[in-house]
């Protein structure tokens, strides 16, 4: 019989998550399967991979064949590697002892990469938060700007309509001041212009006599 580790697929639409299943090749994708062995997330970043290396390797070592997907998740999480130094330990290549070694050596420097990964992925999440921050502020500030240039841009047009009208109240103003006093000018009447003119007065009592 030839063995398959493969992916089966659940969860809702667009959001499918996976099943990492040992599995008869002839049967079907979501079909029965032998064994699960893990679990697959790809809708996360990093991606979620939840795996029992022991029972993958041991399936691995049996000669079950994973697909491309699962051979990446393998060797992402060392069972290839793992695979391939016990491969030389049993051909006598090199002892049990050195494999080890050298499998701790690979996962410390997994391990590491992994985290650099997370803090980079932490620290682009943080400064594109700012960014996107520093945009809406921008976006503010230019509406607030708008906003005070609008209202300046009113005042100034109710100014201006106001001007004209003060002007004319002004003309007005000068206009009734100096027709007020040619109404109010005095009449001279006859008593008072024989009063302003002795002379004339006398003149005519001598004609008279």
């Amino acid at each position: 019989m030839s063995v398959k580790i493969r992916l089966t697929r659940r969860g809702r639409k667009s959001q499918a998550i996976y099943d990492v299943v040992v599995a008869d090749a002839r049967s079907p994708r979501d079909g029965k399967f032998i064994e699960k062995i893990g679990r697959y997330n790809p809708n996360v970043n990093p991606a979620f991979i939840e795996l029992d290396e022991g029972k993958a390797f041991d399936w691995v070592m049996k000669g079950a064949q994973p697909t491309d997907t699962v051979r990446a998740m393998l060797s992402y999480r060392g069972v290839m590697y793992k695979k391939h130094l016990q491969v030389g330990v049993n051909k006598g290549a090199i002892t049990q002892e050195e494999a080890d070694k050298k499998f701790a050596a690979w996962q410390d420097e997994k391990l590491a990469k992994v985290e650099a990964k997370k803090d980079n992925l932490a620290k682009d999440t943080a400064s594109k938060a700012k960014a996107r921050k520093e945009a809406e502020e921008k976006v503010k500030e230019a509406r607030a700007e708008s906003l005070r240039k609008k209202a300046e841009e009113l005042n100034a047009s109710a100014e201006e309509a106001e001007a004209p009208a003060a002007e004319a109240t002004e003309e007005a103003a000068e206009t009734a001041e100096v027709e007020a006093p040619a109404a109010e000018a005095p009449v001279e009447t006859p008593e008072a212009a024989a009063e302003e003119t002795p002379e004339a007065s006398a003149e005519e009592e001598k004609k008279e006599e």
